[in-house]
């Protein structure tokens, strides 16, 4: 009795998939926090690439920061703006190893805070803008219905020597998603002559306008070899929360 034909053998084995590239709002998904600290002393010797997001109470920072990273409350946005008074640092890189720190520095300009508390924040954050080793990059928050204010300008002075000697800086124009397009441009336009060589984006977290530009922007920045090692090991974009209408 012949015995039923076999189905021919067969030793090759699928190809395993690829893994799924990095994106940079993969990256900055990855965003946790690191420490707190309401002093310069308090913060950790780092020689991790660093970017500090700096701007005036209200300015938007807080949910920047949130939509950015796809995290609802990552970055704290008090309901009484001002109140924020720590440097908060969060690591950016897949878990246990670090490749970038996003620093966030407190809100300033706010005027129901105590003036001996506004100058204090101010000369701690003078500080770390001067002498913080290893920060490459300044991120400056921006109402554009507003413009740069007088405290804006003086923050301007600070950083402008090391902006001179290559560090690199972004203004980003928040809420602009309450501005027709004309008034956009001519927000664009004034931003980029106060800008001091650096650069400036249209940012909306409602619109999600200009998400995936910063996002890019701060890879390239800390990545200019493309970063390829990390990148390997990075999580691909995840889908994105819808974040919360926070305002500081």
């Amino acid at each position: 009795m012949s015995s039923s034909p076999r189905a021919p053998r067969s030793d090759l084995k699928a190809a395993p998939a690829a893994p799924a590239a990095v994106t940079p709002m993969g990256w900055m998904h990855t965003a946790r926090f690191l420490t707190t600290a309401a002093q310069l002393h308090h913060l950790p010797a780092m020689d991790t690439p660093e970017i500090a997001f700096v701007g005036r109470s209200n300015a938007g920072k807080s949910t920047c920061i949130n939509t950015l990273t796809q995290q609802k409350q990552l970055a704290f946005a008090s309901k009484k703006p001002g109140r924020t008074q720590h440097i908060n640092l969060f690591a950016l890189g897949k878990q246990g190893v670090t490749d970038t720190v996003l620093a966030d520095l407190p809100g300033y300009g706010y005027a129901a805070v105590a003036k001996m508390d506004k100058l204090r924040w101010q000369q701690v954050m003078a500080n770390y803008l001067v002498s913080r080793e290893n920060l490459m990059g300044i991120v400056m928050m921006c109402d554009p219905r507003h413009g740069l204010t007088e405290l804006d300008d003086i923050l301007l002075e600070v950083i402008r020597p090391r902006v001179e000697q290559g560090l690199k800086f972004l203004i980003i124009l928040t809420k602009a998603d309450k501005l027709t397009r004309a008034e956009q441009a001519k927000a664009l336009s004034i931003a980029r002559l106060q800008a001091g060589g650096g650069e400036v984006k249209l940012f909306s977290a409602l619109k999600k306008q200009g998400v995936d530009d910063v996002a890019q922007l701060l890879w390239d920045w800390t990545h200019p070899q493309g970063g390829s090692a990390l990148a390997a090991a990075l999580p691909a974009s995840p889908s994105e929360d819808e974040p919360e209408a926070l305002d500081e």
